[in-house]
Formats: C-alpha cells, sequence, structure tokens
C-alpha cells in the first residue's frame, strides 16, 4: 500500500469516526488486530455492539468503495469480531457494518451500510 493510500484511509477512518460519533455512537476501539485481520472502528451504540469496515476511494474508476469488501474479508473481520467477543463481557446484539467514502474534488460523500454481512 503506498503512502498516499495509507494517508487516504487514515483520513477516511478519522472522518468514519467522526460521523458515527456525530449519530451517537460510543467509539470503543480502532484498528483491532487479530491474526491477518483488522476491524476499522469498534462502536457501540444502546445495546448494540458495532465492527465498522472503512473503505476509502479518491474517485469510483475501479468502483464503489464498499464493494471492495470481498467474503474474504467479511469471513477474517468476523473472525476477529469473535475473538474481541471472547475477550470482553459483551453478551448483547452485534452487526457488522461498511462506511463508504469517496473524496473528490476537496469533499467527500460519506455513506453508511447497516448490516452489510455477517
Amino acid at each position: 500500500m503506498t503512502n498516499s493510500a495509507k494517508q487516504l484511509g487514515k483520513r477516511g477512518e478519522d472522518l468514519a469516526q467522526k460521523y458515527l460519533f456525530n449519530k451517537g455512537y460510543e467509539i470503543l476501539t480502532t484498528n483491532y488486530r487479530y491474526k491477518h485481520a483488522e476491524i476499522d472502528l469498534i462502536v457501540k451504540t444502546k445495546e448494540l455492539l458495532v465492527f465498522v469496515e472503512v473503505k476509502c476511494r479518491s474517485n469510483t474508476d475501479f468502483g464503489l468503495p464498499e464493494c471492495a469488501v470481498d467474503e474474504k474479508q467479511e469471513n477474517r473481520i468476523i473472525k476477529a469480531a469473535e475473538h474481541f467477543l471472547l475477550n470482553s463481557d459483551w453478551e448483547n446484539n452485534i452487526r457488522f457494518d461498511i462506511i463508504s467514502i469517496i473524496f473528490e474534488q476537496g469533499s467527500y460523500q460519506i455513506e453508511h451500510f447497516e448490516d452489510a454481512f455477517g
């Protein structure tokens, strides 16, 4: 991954955090790692724990960001979420979301896909 791609990803994760915080979610952790998987954001709202994958693009030439989450990545995220749950005392509902961000012309467009997989 190039430095510019990492910077874009970091910027997207920061925007996603602010977006979710403004929607009333509590940010529990960022960049949770387990083996070869990473969960970008783990957040909580009321009785729901949400595992969030953030996908960013500088344009849509190669498709929409949310379409970049394939079955293999979903499975890795689910395994990492299972590991997180084993090491926490969470006993309520969970959900897997995707936040899609497209940066264009000095601006950005953000979309939140709830219950995206799992």
